[in-house]
């Protein structure tokens, strides 16, 4: 696979453990790390679009043409200025991945996850999903002549089943919920020799998402920020995003790496409670309107804690109605509109803020990793209406 040289994994306590010659080696002590050959050669950059395939040479695939078909990456790094002034944070950034082809930052993981199942020549992909996953999943194996299964539970968002159901995928309702849909999508890969691209368990969702890290840095003008905030659902996001910065440095990037704030709902807070404990991640039963991260047990929770704490970052709760509030200023003030999951590194940017973890001196980068357009029935009514006949002089000047 490309440069990978070995592997490492990360238990659910947060503890890295290196040495291990092979992914599958890894696989059976925690989240599976792949390692590359490091070095100046491999830092990230140089002429083109920016795109998630200008990173190939980090990425677990052989030299060759890109498959895929779907634009990936390259999301813009936004500077609001109206949002900066309200959170006196003057260089805060927002890494806006509703951009992409289904308009969250799952669709990274879709697009190294399909071109290595396009090589293979495989005819199935499955995942589990409360609702992003599936969405970039049946738009990815749409636009590359894939079938796709996708395992949500019973009561995934109307605004995200149509998507999934519009690009074609099959669509498995599990009564018993997000947990049993992972179980069963897992089992149905291993048993049909379908392609298994869920969140975590397969290494390169993880390679695919650290590129955000790569681009910021590349953006901010080979840079790093002082701190980078991201949602925790699964966890291999913030994990994706710490592992990232950890390899531009080992490839010469000068700069101390980011301190790696991760956000949770109040409500479903398990690494959250691991962090401020000193625990390994357990499973918790909770609930959020955020169903993005409504995860009570996470894949790569343990994965998500080490980045944590090896940045000497932080790790903060925000209530729903935080997170409505998020939504609501982002539309307001930078003009990006976020699901409730989406907008969480935007409520952690307050509440980190309120709590004394970020400064006005610091370079802070939030990510907004969902699309509102899915979750209408959360996008606020600020603005205002004006029923007029026709005729110029009814308008308010």
């Amino acid at each position: 696979m490309g440069h990978v040289t070995s592997a490492a994994a990360i238990g659910a306590d947060g503890v890295l453990t290196e040495g291990f010659a092979t992914a599958e080696a890894a696989a059976a002590h925690g989240q599976v790390e792949l390692r590359y050959a490091y070095g100046p050669g491999l830092l990230p950059g140089g002429e083109g679009p920016l795109a998630l395939w200008r990173y190939l040479d980090l990425l677990p695939l052989a030299p060759g043409p890109v498959r895929y078909p779907l634009a990936v990456g390259g999301t813009p790094l936004l500077a609001p200025p109206a949002l900066r002034r309200e959170l006196g944070l003057p260089d805060l950034w927002l890494k806006d991945e509703t951009r992409g082809p289904s308009g969250s930052n799952k669709d990274r993981a879709t697009a190294v996850v399909l071109e290595m199942a396009l090589r293979a020549g495989a005819g199935t992909v499955t995942c589990a999903s409360t609702g992003n996953v599936a969405v970039s999943l049946a738009v990815g194996a749409a636009a590359s002549g894939l079938r796709a299964v996708v395992f949500v539970p019973a009561a995934v968002a109307a605004g995200k089943l149509v998507p999934m159901l519009a690009a074609g995928a099959e669509v498995v309702k599990v009564a018993a919920g997000y947990p049993t849909a992972f179980r069963l999508s897992r089992q149905a890969a291993a048993a049909f020799g379908w392609v298994d691209r869920n969140t975590g368990v397969n290494a390169a969702t993880v390679e695919a998402k650290k590129t955000v890290a790569f681009e910021i840095w590349e953006q901010l003008g080979g840079r790093m920020p002082d701190a980078v905030v991201a949602p925790v659902g699964d966890g291999v996001t913030l994990y994706a995003l710490g592992k990232g910065f950890r390899e531009l440095a080992a490839c010469g990037a000068a700069g101390r790496l980011p301190r790696v704030i991760g956000v949770q709902a109040a409500g479903c807070q398990p690494v959250v409670q691991a962090w401020r404990e000193g625990v390994p991640v357990g499973a918790v039963a909770g609930q959020t309107l955020a169903d993005g991260i409504a995860v009570g047990a996470p894949v790569s929770g343990g994965a998500a804690l080490h980045e944590i704490r090896a940045s000497g970052g932080a790790c903060v709760a925000v209530a729903d109605a935080q997170l409505l509030d998020a939504i609501a200023l982002l539309a307001r003030r930078a003009g990006v509109l976020a699901e409730p999951a989406g907008a969480a590194a935007m409520a952690g940017v307050a509440q980190a803020r309120a709590e004394g973890l970020l400064t006005a001196a610091e370079t802070v980068v939030a990510l907004v990793t969902g699309t509102g357009l899915k979750t209408p029935q959360y996008l606020p009514a600020q603005g205002s209406v004006v029923e007029i006949e026709g005729r110029l002089e009814e308008l308010p000047a």
